[in-house]
């Protein structure tokens, strides 16, 4: 007897990008588009991207690759989880209706061929400066950020963890 155990459902949401553009061809308007790493998920990248999702009718997530992930400065061992890790887990959520990858510094060539109305960033850019913004404002959509939730980033979440690593070690 063979245990066909079904696939989750929101694992259709996790698409090449090479095919993410005729499925995004298929989701309501307004598309809003995001991008990061989202390694270690945690309350500020889930109320992040519900707010996101309140934008407009439909929100597609790309990832930094893993290479793309560590060449943000972040640190040798990070992400923590990998790309196709992240994306399950970002799939997972309600919020969100696409998920792909990008292996750039930035995320402009897939931004101009899905051509997304709202791109959204986290608080800490500076919107103008982004070259993000400046494709998405050329064919008249709109790019903000977002504010951050206090207190929440992986970043210091891998930090509280490797200091309760170092204190629970026998010295």
């Amino acid at each position: 007897m063979t245990n066909l155990t079904p696939q989750p459902s929101f694992l259709g949401k996790i698409q090449p990008r090479d095919e993410l553009v005729a499925q995004v061809q298929c989701l309501p308007r307004p598309l809003v588009f995001t991008n990061g790493v989202f390694d270690v998920l945690h309350r500020g990248h889930v109320m992040y991207l519900a707010q996101a999702r309140e934008l407009g009718a439909s929100l597609v997530v790309a990832l930094n690759t893993d290479a793309s992930a560590r060449r943000l400065g972040k640190g040798p061992d990070r992400p923590l989880n990998g790309e196709e890790d992240r994306a399950i887990v970002i799939a997972a959520l309600q919020a969100v209706d696409a998920v792909t990858w990008f292996d750039e510094d930035t995320p402009t060539e897939l931004i101009a061929s899905l051509r997304p109305d709202v791109l959204v960033k986290g608080g800490d850019y500076d919107m103008q400066s982004l070259p993000e913004t400046r494709v998405v404002q050329s064919y008249g959509g709109r790019a903000l950020a977002l504010p951050f939730v206090d207190g929440y980033s992986t970043t210091r979440l891998v930090h509280r963890i490797r200091a309760s690593a170092d204190i629970a070690k026998p010295t």
